[in-house]
């Protein structure tokens, strides 16, 4: 991706196709705090993006102040997005972040017109807003502010322990507007973890910002998802994951099997080939060809195994696949546990715009 050394406004002959102007470019970051990533620093032209009338998800508005994410994660659903930008879903996607600097001007006045209906917004549903890179940019707070100033209820879903940082704001909006957070916890083995999802914080450090958002006066869910078979679908694993989210002060489990969409698939399984060799005849068995869901039988295989532990740890909690409630028509008529409502299955989620 040629954007190191391009000004804005002018054209570069040589650059990829559809990239020879790129008139939002501020500048392209590299800095040892950040040993390997390049940060793309964008000016916005939008901050909502609206989600299309076919898609799964129980909203219609989303923000994205990042594409791409330097939580690594192998299985990252969103990782395909990343080629609409002619960059690859593989190390592209956790090494070239693109970052939207003015973003939280835009969304003021974006949420300031008068057609706009103070619908739910969801963050986190494509690149995490609380990924590394939210400590150096800080554009979270900005976005929260703004969105609790319009009357705009919204839901956080993260992996990032950075969401402790903006409690007290969280709060804040909270007096002015519904906000619901969600904590997204896969793999509550340090080994797994650290192979699986490297820029991620441990289990535990997720969990210690559930404690900390539940001090906080917040009803907190977590996504236990993906599940991954044969890595952490054993009873032991999911025991022990559902007692130590309801230690961490959680009221409600998602739970759902490993995904892997179109341009995930490869990435996904040159790790597995690597790390867990002994698996890969038995995925290939489970997704063939171009098959991005586990079979059916495994789904249902897993709810049995996973509802009586929900049971038995007194947790609310349920299947990513079980039906969610319709879409409102009224604005501003989203639940406030709409981020523990996002579903992952059905349609791919529309790629945010990225200028």
């Amino acid at each position: 991706m040629r954007w190191n050394g391009q000004k804005v406004g002018e054209e570069d002959a040589a650059a990829l196709p559809g990239m020879e102007r790129l008139d939002s470019l501020v500048r392209s970051v590299t800095t040892p705090e950040f040993a390997g990533m390049t940060f793309h620093e964008v000016a916005a032209r939008s901050a909502l993006n609206h989600v299309p009338g076919s898609s799964a998800m129980p909203f219609d508005w989303t923000i994205n102040p990042y594409r791409g994410c330097s939580h690594a994660c192998t299985y990252c659903f969103a990782r395909g997005t990343h080629t609409y930008l002619d960059l690859d879903a593989g190390r592209d996607f956790d090494t070239q972040v693109v970052v939207k600097v003015n973003i939280a001007e835009v969304l003021e006045r974006e949420l300031s017109r008068s057609s706009w209906g103070r619908e739910h917004v969801a963050l986190g549903t494509n690149t995490d807003p609380y990924q590394r890179a939210e400590g150096r940019y800080r554009l979270m707070p900005g976005i929260i502010d703004a969105l609790a100033a319009s009357g705009t209820p919204f839901s956080i879903l993260t992996k990032g322990t950075l969401l402790r940082r903006d409690l007290p704001v969280l709060q804040r909006a909270h007096e002015r507007v519904p906000v619901s957070i969600a904590m997204s916890i896969a793999p509550f083995d340090d080994d797994l973890q650290r192979s699986v999802e490297p820029g991620t914080p441990t289990a535990q450090a997720r969990l210690d910002t559930v404690r900390a958002a539940t001090d906080a006066g917040f009803r907190v869910t977590v996504f236990l998802m993906p599940v991954m078979p044969h890595l952490t679908d054993s009873i032991a694993a999911l025991d022990d994951a559902l007692r130590r989210i309801k230690a961490a002060g959680a009221i409600r489990v998602v739970y759902g099997a490993l995904h892997l969409r179109p341009g995930v698939k490869p990435w996904f399984m040159a790790w597995l080939r690597r790390e867990h060799p002994e698996l890969v005849s038995s995925y290939l068995g489970l997704y063939p060809g171009a098959s991005v869901s586990a079979p059916k039988a495994y789904r249902q295989w897993l709810a049995r195994r996973v509802r009586p532990l929900l049971r038995v740890h007194g947790l609310d909690g349920r299947d990513e696949e079980e039906p969610v409630r319709a879409r409102p028509v009224a604005p501003g008529a989203r639940a406030a546990a709409a981020a523990a409502s996002v579903r992952f299955t059905g349609s791919a989620p529309q790629p945010a715009r990225l200028f």
